[in-house]
């Protein structure tokens, strides 16, 4: 079984900083892409940032400057560093991860539980 447990999430003034973790855990071979999504209450989850297992990464065009994406391969663990918060970036924050569970097996999606982010004016 692979778990991916979130951390990280709070209440934080308009222009503060957080750091979120995600970290898999389980039977692991290996984990490709690995991503933060995030859904406001009303709206459709977005897509905040990726990062591959060589570090490529990708921002959403609402962080780009403020949040950054990064892993520990070592720990299987990813984070998202947010900077500069917004009261818009309030929202349930969700990492996603592609692992492959032994060498034989297939990709397979996973997702954390999510944690909240609360931004106040």
């Amino acid at each position: 079984q692979v778990q991916l447990v979130e951390a990280g999430g709070g209440l934080v003034q308009a222009g503060g900083s957080l750091r979120l973790s995600c970290a898999a855990s389980g039977s692991v071979e290996t984990i490709n892409t690995m991503r933060w999504y995030r859904q406001a209450p009303g709206k459709q989850r977005e897509l905040v940032a990726a990062i591959t297992s060589v570090g490529s990464t990708n921002d959403a065009d609402s962080v780009k400057g403020r949040f950054t994406i990064s892993r520990d391969n070592a720990k299987n663990t990813v984070y998202l560093q947010m900077s500069s918060l917004k009261p818009e970036d309030t929202a349930v924050y969700s990492c996603n991860a592609d692992i492959r569970r032994t060498r034989w097996s297939s990709l397979r999606s996973y997702w954390g539980q999510g944690t909240q982010v609360t931004v106040s004016e």
